[in-house]
């Protein structure tokens, strides 16, 4: 054993590789230095392992090899993957992509200064949300605006805000619980507003509010369940009862309404439409940027000047504020938002929802094509559904048609992990015991890509080694 483990190369040795030496061309030395001792470490286990049989100590160039794999596939910020799962706004997978006009828009203000908080006409400090602030005034014709890092945020400053110390009134059918297991209730005791529940979980009337408004009550709370829908034997007052109520009692009313629809589709028909909610006159409405709206991760709030003007004065305001990239990222896609049929046709989450059938079945018939010559692959073509994601239009399926792989040996987990490991990671979703690809969640450019990848792990040409593309 001993032996074995003096014919271990060292590090230096390692270094002096000609595959070492090409990697630290694009990497950082101290990264490289890392992956060789744990490298080296490996071997002398395996030497340990095997009590130093012959062949147990690799080469120079097999260690060298592997090196450069640990580099490659150390944990980074961020990898982009191949979104295949047919859920359009996936959570774990970034949610919204982005227009190419909001990308270049980022790309513009990232590499040097910008104007981000200078008025360039008066040389003085300027607000840095004011100008897409303003966007938005005209988009939805809004009062008055503000925006902030995420639609949680947005509510936690409203609540803050005006709420708290005294009670904030809400459905119990409204208590709802969001991702990471984030509950209403807990958000609602960290801003300081007392909760007060009132109705049932089922049904809740306009009588119910009414008969909890005291003296105490600083706020009528309507919560949109966007990843949940109530059938049956239910019931709730319109948002307009709910305001008149309000203005009735001197007692603003909040709306979070979550995913920010602004332009129907036949794929939301059901989710409420963030124009609704202003012509009710609510005092104050939350959402997101990057659901349904199809921007970046924001909190958008909208409603009546001297309220929002409130929030703006908030302390909480400045932790929660947002960073160029955000508004950079907000203005396009705001701007592509004015025109209805512009934003379908350029915003990438609206295309997608708005994709036929027809030609879903087209784009899967193009994948599956492309994957024929992978003998180890079953590769069909199946009708199934999308779903919207993100929090949104829950339940709602769209019809589609994907691309099911089964492996001639590989269970679809394995499979599904396999396709995860790759150089351009793909990730699907299992069903029937077959790993599912539906074009509906890839942009039209990733198609031929997706397949590319998948070929060079499956064809009769790989080269059958994970993590190559």
């Amino acid at each position: 054993m001993q032996e074995a483990l003096r014919q271990i190369p060292s590090v230096d040795q390692v270094l002096g590789s000609a595959a070492v030496r090409e990697l630290l061309d694009a990497e950082p030395r101290p990264i490289v230095v890392r992956a060789i001792r744990a490298a080296l470490d490996a071997v002398r286990a395996e030497v340990r392992a095997r009590n130093g049989a012959a062949g147990s100590v690799p080469p120079l160039e097999t260690i060298a090899a592997d090196v450069a794999e640990r580099v490659r596939t150390r944990p980074r910020g961020l990898r982009r993957v191949l979104n295949a799962t047919g859920i359009v706004l996936h959570t774990n997978l970034g949610r919204a992509r982005l227009a190419e006009e909001a990308v270049r828009a980022l790309v513009e203000s990232a590499p040097g200064a910008c104007d981000l908080e200078l008025d360039l006409e008066t040389g003085r400090r300027g607000s840095r949300t004011a100008r897409v602030e303003r966007r938005l005034r005209e988009l939805t014709g809004a009062e008055a605006a503000f925006v902030v890092n995420n639609n949680a945020a947005a509510l936690v400053l409203a609540l803050n805000e005006l709420a708290q110390g005294r009670e904030a009134v809400v459905s119990r059918g409204e208590l709802v619980e969001i991702g990471g297991s984030f509950r209403l209730p807990d958000v609602m005791l960290r801003t300081g507003a007392k909760l007060v529940e009132v109705g049932t979980t089922n049904r809740t009337h306009l009588r119910d509010y009414e008969a909890a408004i005291g003296p105490d009550t600083a706020l009528l709370l309507k919560v949109h369940r966007s990843n949940f829908r109530q059938d049956g034997f239910v019931a709730e007052p319109s948002l307009g009862e709910l305001v008149e109520l309000g203005a009735r009692h001197g007692v603003p009313v909040l709306h979070d309404l979550g995913s920010g629809l602004l332009h129907p589709m036949a794929a939301t028909r059901d989710e409420p439409r963030l124009t609704d909610s202003l012509r009710a006159g609510v005092d104050v409405v939350t959402m997101s940027g990057d659901k349904l709206l199809g921007g970046p991760q924001a909190g958008i709030l909208l409603g009546k000047s001297p309220v929002l003007d409130r929030l703006r004065k908030n302390p909480l305001a400045r932790a929660v504020r947002v960073d160029k990239f955000t508004i950079a990222a907000l203005a396009a896609t705001l701007d592509l938002l004015e025109d209805a049929d512009r934003a379908r046709a350029r915003i990438p989450v609206l295309r997608a929802l708005e994709a036929t059938p027809e030609e879903l079945a087209a784009r899967a018939s193009a994948i599956a094509g492309d994957l024929a010559g992978c003998p180890e692959l079953h590769v069909r073509e199946v009708e199934t559904v999308s779903e919207v994601g993100g929090g949104a239009v829950p339940a709602e399926g769209l019809p589609t048609t994907a691309v099911a792989l089964r492996h001639r040996t590989l269970s679809a987990d394995e499979l599904a992990a396999e396709l995860r490991g790759l150089e351009l990671p793909v990730i699907g979703r299992i069903a029937d015991g077959e790993v599912r690809l539906d074009p509906r969640s890839l942009d039209p450019a990733e198609d031929a890509e997706c397949a590319r990848v998948i070929r060079s792990r499956f064809s009769a040409t790989g080269t059958g080694r994970r993590g190559e593309g």
